[in-house]
């Protein structure tokens, strides 16, 4: 259990009995005790924790909040962990603690290193996270960067928070898509030899079919002698093959691995469609109309019934999606996480209705909406043009600012909200960058216990010092912070918020800096300047921790 929850447990139990004692009385009337609640107020001029306990229990206590609150605070005991109390506002219960909490925290980082932030929160439940899911008929775009970024920080969330979580990345290799790709990179090797040969007019004209194709005659120089059919087939599989390389590569170089990439052509070739179909009709969930096979999804609150076989006999998009995931549960896991794109939110429905369908409870796939990117330079929106082959890959960003620059700016905003990706302030090697601003307080601190070595002085342990020389006003917020920690993780995990991430690291880099500016170290009396070796050794360690959850490098040296 972390060091604040520690502290909440026990200020719950005081404040617990001091309503116990005004009962017994007669100065508080209350049938229960309603829940506790505790917060760390903003101002730290609030104290280390305040509660509204007295405005909750008023109404029952029939009396005014301040009073309940003055009643209450008469009877908590002071002169041990509480230094003081007071009541503010219309009531609220503000606590100041003693510093052995916050001490207490720097010996718990110092003990359990990375794990530190770590819980077992989520321990018994298996989720499966998929995200990027981008179709491999081209290189991934900005939008793919930006999900790849907030699906893998969620899961190494996820993981903190001690859930076990499975990533999946959906290759859409058996739709249209893939057909006009694979006319795309036909057209593109017949005008190898025969220039004039004509480009289908819904292909893709963008300059990695013509290098595609180039690579295509290399290795099947006999495919002009096939019939068209079979042509066709060998251009789609290895034209998807090949691309679904290069996002593996693509992926690896911005720090995103997936624990698998599943093929929708085997989901095809395993019969899985059919088999689906059979378990809703099984269960009487199909109906016909049209000369076409219908899902009855409005049963389970879908906005109307969904056609799963067309009339010709072929089956709709969302008949391999109600396959697949029948696949993913099958496989055990207890919660589906999809990430998906603002264009398929009206998709959420109709597979929320199939999961229930499946036999599945309506909580069991949820969808995270990732709003659009738009990239700035010099103040301009860079126009982007799919259509037209001119677009900004992933892969061009990545090597214009850098994985960290990239993966911190997707994070530093929820993802619901449009992003505006400034590509100039991601290159800036300044405070206003956040990134850097982030990552030049873990150099500082690897510069200041390097010269530490060099002047001789080793970094002692929290048990050798006397951390309560660290009495400073930016020492006290600095600890402070160090200390919400495993709830902001937590938190950020259960509310699906990496953002929150990226909001601690740069408030535990600016409270860095501001110690840094307001007290001296090295140049310290050996008992002062021991105590703040510690506690910026614990800074550093928190910094790489929180870095490391957002996929971000924790430089030694800048």
């Amino acid at each position: 259990m972390s060091v604040v929850l520690k502290q909440k447990e026990q200020l719950r139990s005081a404040i617990q009995a001091a309503i116990e004692a005004a009962q017994a009385s007669d100065e508080l009337e209350l049938a229960s005790v309603p829940d506790i609640g505790l917060e760390v107020p903003r101002d730290s001029g609030h104290g280390d924790f305040a509660s509204n306990i007295a405005l909750v229990a008023a109404k029952m206590a029939r009396k005014a909040p301040r009073d309940v609150a003055q009643i209450i605070a008469g009877h908590l005991p002071l002169g041990g962990f509480i230094r003081d109390v007071e009541v503010a506002g219309p009531g609220f219960i503000n606590f100041f603690l003693s510093y052995d909490w916050l001490f207490d925290t720097i010996r718990t980082i110092e003990r359990e290193g990375q794990a530190y932030g770590d819980s077992t929160q989520g321990a018994g439940e298996k989720i499966l996270l998929e995200f990027v899911s981008a179709n491999p008929v081209g290189p991934m775009n900005v939008v793919n960067a930006r999900a790849a970024a907030v699906g893998d920080t969620l899961a190494r969330l996820f993981r903190a928070a001690g859930y076990t979580v499975g990533t999946e990345f959906y290759v859409n290799d058996a739709g249209n898509q893939a057909d006009v790709f694979a006319r795309s990179l036909e057209a593109r090797y017949q005008q190898l030899t025969d220039p004039g040969y004509a480009f289908p007019e819904d292909g893709y004209p963008a300059s990695y079919v013509c290098e595609l194709a180039e690579v295509l005659q290399k290795e099947h120089p006999e495919l002009l002698e096939m019939g068209r059919e079979e042509r066709l087939a060998l251009c789609k599989r290895w034209g998807t093959d090949q691309m679904v390389e290069m996002q593996k590569a693509d992926l690896k170089n911005y720090g995103v691995e997936f624990d698998l990439w599943f093929r929708e052509r085997d989901l095809h070739a395993a019969g899985a469609l059919e088999e689906a179909i059979a378990f809703l009709e099984h269960r009487g969930l199909l109906f016909e109309a049209e000369d076409a096979k219908w899902f009855r999804s409005t049963e389970f609150g879908d906005d109307k019934d969904r056609v799963i076989v067309k009339s010709d006999g072929s089956y709709t998009y969302v008949t391999a999606d109600i396959a697949y995931h029948h696949d993913k549960l099958k496989r055990g896991y207890t919660k589906l996480i999809d990430i998906w794109g603002p264009d398929h939110h009206g998709y959420i429905g109709r597979m929320q209705a199939a999961i229930q369908a499946l036999g599945y409870g309506e909580d069991t796939l949820e969808v995270l909406i990732l709003q659009y990117v738009a990239l700035l330079r010099n103040g301009q929106q860079v126009k982007m043009s799919k259509r037209a082959g001119e677009f900004i890959t992933m892969q061009d960003l990545v090597e214009e600012v850098g994985k960290d620059a990239a993966r911190f700016f997707f994070l530093n905003r929820s993802p619901e909200s449009h992003l505006d990706f400034d590509l100039d302030l991601a290159v800036e090697q300044s405070n206003e960058n956040p990134v850097f601003y982030v990552q030049y307080a873990h150099a500082r601190i690897s510069s200041i216990l390097r010269q530490g070595r060099e002047m001789g002085v080793s970094l002692p342990s929290s048990t050798e010092v006397d951390l309560s020389l660290l009495a400073h006003d930016s020492e006290i917020a600095l600890i402070k912070q160090l200390a919400s920690l495993p709830e902001e993780l937590l938190t950020a995990a259960v509310q699906r918020e990496p953002h929150r991430v990226t909001r601690y690291a740069l408030d535990l880099a600016s409270l860095f800096h501001s110690f840094y500016t307001h007290c001296h170290i090295l140049g310290e009396t050996d008992s002062l300047r021991d105590a703040r070796l510690v506690l910026v050794a614990q800074v550093q360690c928190v910094l790489r921790k929180v870095l490391g959850i957002l996929g971000v490098d924790a430089p030694e040296q800048m």
